[in-house]
């Protein structure tokens, strides 16, 4: 199985895929979609829809992760302008026919390291040693989308979590 996981930003949305068969994660590819700081919010997330839309096309995957929309009391416009990326992220996936899944921020931290509140660094650590990596996934934009995408394979979709040998 093919897994997109995706950690939406306006300025920089991380991508991450992973190939998972049985026990096994192989990194596919990684990397960043920029929108252009300065630029209108409406330029920024047809950069992002567009960005997320051409990795679809090119890696095919089976499914897309996504964080879930945080917000915290004292900055909800930070949320509603998150909400826009998340938005184009998910018609990009919609429009290429993969089922999108989305993830509490807490719950990715938690699986991949025990702690719901892990800081960054130690998200990279955890994705380093669980794909095997030579150094830690950076921007941590990099790092968290990996972690989505295995989120998603070690919570429900691997055959053992679905009761398959």
């Amino acid at each position: 199985m093919r897994i997109l996981g995706i950690d939406p930003g306006l300025n920089t949305t991380g991508y991450g895929v992973i190939d998972a068969e049985g026990r096994t994660l192989t990194l596919v590819e990684a990397g960043v979609v920029r929108g252009t700081s300065g630029r209108s919010l409406a330029h920024r997330v047809g950069e992002i829809h567009a960005g997320v839309a051409e990795v679809v096309e090119a890696l095919k995957p089976d499914a897309l992760a996504l964080e879930e929309l945080y917000s915290h009391y004292e900055r909800p416009k930070t949320a509603i302008l998150m909400g826009h990326a998340r938005g184009v992220i998910v018609l990009a996936g919609v429009q290429a026919g993969v089922k999108v899944h989305h993830y509490a921020a807490t719950q990715i931290k938690k699986t991949l390291t025990g702690n719901g509140r892990a800081p960054k660094s130690q998200m990279q650590q955890a994705v380093q040693a669980e794909l095997r990596l030579t150094a830690a996934p950076d921007p941590p934009d990099v790092a968290d989308a990996l972690a989505i995408a295995m989120t998603h394979w070690y919570l429900g979709c691997r055959p053992s979590a679905i009761g398959l040998p």
